[in-house]
């Protein structure tokens, strides 16, 4: 559990924290004392998810935020150093993906990567100078078993992505003091999850495994542990991966056959 005092507590800037995983992780991080910097882009609903969190607004604090915007990300981070002083940890957590029919007949397939992979990097970007100033620091992405074994084009060459980016980025920090996790859940309950027919847990587990990597650093968590058999099954024998996504993953996620039209 962080430290009590306000001078000492972790800053922890979290993106996509008005709905899903992210409100769990909100209420999770708030209840184990952290401070917390909220963004998303629902302006009333984040401010409304802090207040209860902290009705003081000292400790928790929301800042409206499109993750795709250069000066809103800017915004976001000086908002969080002129409160706290500084960012000791960021959660990259927003995400969309295509929720309706194929992504190759969507209108803008393209902001799955914007928000899933290039607002992840360049949040990183933003907050690394000021960590490796002072030597110590914690970039906590969001990723998903989709990034390991994959299931719709645009989501999971996102999802691929953030999981070489955070490997990347671990080894490159090493020995700097700053560490890198990747949180990578299967299927939980959430609004992008809504209309899947499948068996989910709560968003609960996903904010559990956050607020552990926290405590005790690790280089990537598969939440829940099932779905790390489900990955190495997709490895080891492909074909039936590919039978196990087409009549489950795609026909019940997505409502629609896995053969294109």
């Amino acid at each position: 559990m962080p430290p009590a005092s306000s001078a000492s507590r972790p800053v922890v800037v979290l993106t996509g924290a008005s709905s899903g995983i992210g409100l769990a992780t909100a209420e999770e991080l708030a209840a184990q004392g952290y401070a917390l910097v909220l963004a998303a882009r629902r302006a009333d609903t984040l401010r409304d998810l802090a207040r209860r969190l902290d009705p003081s607004g000292s400790r928790v604090i929301a800042v409206p935020t499109d993750v795709t915007d250069d000066a809103s990300r800017r915004s976001l981070l000086q908002f969080a150093h002129d409160h706290f002083g500084r960012v000791d940890v960021l959660i990259n957590n927003a995400g969309v993906t295509v929720e309706k029919g194929w992504w190759w007949d969507d209108p803008d397939p393209l902001r799955v990567v914007r928000v899933n992979l290039e607002a992840p990097i360049e949040l990183t970007r933003l907050v690394l100078p000021d960590m490796q100033a002072r030597g110590n620091g914690h970039i906590v992405n969001i990723g998903s078993v989709a990034g390991r074994a994959a299931t719709n084009g645009m989501y999971s060459a996102s999802k691929f992505g953030i999981r070489g980016f955070s490997h990347g980025l671990r080894r490159e920090l090493l020995g700097s003091g700053i560490d890198v996790s990747l949180v990578a859940p299967g299927f939980v309950q959430s609004e992008m999850t809504a209309k899947a027919k499948l068996p989910m847990p709560g968003p609960e587990v996903v904010a559990r495994a956050v607020a552990d990597v926290l405590r005790r650093p690790q280089p990537e968590v598969i939440v829940p542990r099932v779905y790390a058999a489900l990955a190495l099954m997709n490895s080891v024998a492909p074909k039936l991966g590919d039978l196990l996504v087409s009549r489950v993953v795609i026909a019940r996620r997505y409502q629609h056959g896995g053969k294109g039209k």
